[in-house]
């Protein structure tokens, strides 16, 4: 049973983003305005989004400049802006001052992101936007995995949080393979404790699913196991969670506004004894 929206607010939980991007992918495989990521946006923040993120590609391939234009006019919620660390993405998130940003790599060939961002790689160039960005007034976030050596180059960059990846959890756990979901829970676990022990604000996302996604897996019956998003909003450390493509997925079977407060509902009750 889903909570009522009064259910929802428990300072204990994770703040919920939820990820807009792929609204803009349905937009784009018309051309045309419709969908509105934006209108969608707004609709999300009505509906008990804490956050709205999106992802600005090099290659414009779902949310597109006009669209972070009208975000920022329109929406009133935190924007939490999504981009790679490149002179062309930093001079533009200078011009618009996000509340939130979160730096991520980013390879055109790519589907999806595929893994954290190498900081110790390219520190100097993390810490000089880490820099420019904070002057701007954003706060910033580096989206990198679960790894100690690139959690110490976060701190060394001067990002005061991050987001560790979830991707390899979230793959484990749709293959129920529960000896690898364990593992990388653990991971998660150290490497968030260990980003905590810097002062770095923790975060965390991707491939995030409820256990009752879709009538079309019978293997996953809604009492039968615990969500993705449950296993990861239950650990205290994780300030924010960060959902896309499972919530919007969702929202293609029960409404926008139901597959939030069903992931709301969620993040509540994995902090509940």
């Amino acid at each position: 049973m889903s909570l009522s929206p009064l259910q929802w607010t428990d300072t204990h939980a994770a703040l919920l983003g939820v990820n807009i991007d792929h609204v803009a992918t349905v937009r784009n495989a018309r051309g045309g305005v419709y969908p509105d990521p934006v209108a969608l946006a707004q609709v999300a923040v009505e509906a008990g989004a804490d956050i709205i993120t999106f992802h600005l590609r090099e290659d414009r391939r779902h949310i597109r400049d006009d669209d972070v234009v009208r975000l920022k006019e329109h929406i009133k919620a935190p924007l939490n802006f999504e981009a790679a660390v490149t002179d062309e993405m930093v001079a533009l998130i200078e011009r618009t001052r996000p509340e939130h940003v979160c730096l991520v790599p980013e390879r055109r060939q790519e589907i999806t992101t595929e893994g954290g961002l190498d900081v110790r790689g390219q520190l100097a160039r993390v810490k000089d936007a880490c820099g420019r960005l904070a002057a701007a007034g954003s706060r910033v976030s580096l989206f990198i995995g679960a790894d100690r050596d690139q959690i110490d180059a976060a701190a060394e960059a001067g990002a005061p949080c991050v987001e560790l990846h979830t991707g390899a959890l979230a793959n484990a756990w749709w293959a129920q393979d529960d000896a690898a979901v364990q593992a990388e829970l653990d991971r998660l676990v150290r490497g968030l404790r260990h980003a905590g022990s810097l002062g770095l604000r923790t975060h965390a996302g991707h491939g995030l699913a409820l256990s009752d996604t879709g009538p079309a897996l019978p293997w996953l019956p809604p009492a039968a196991r615990t969500s993705s998003a449950a296993l990861v909003a239950a650990l205290p450390e994780v300030l924010e969670l960060h959902i896309g493509h499972a919530l919007i997925g969702h929202a293609l079977m029960v409404g926008l506004r139901q597959a939030i407060g069903d992931f709301k509902a969620e993040i509540v009750r994995s902090r509940r004894p």
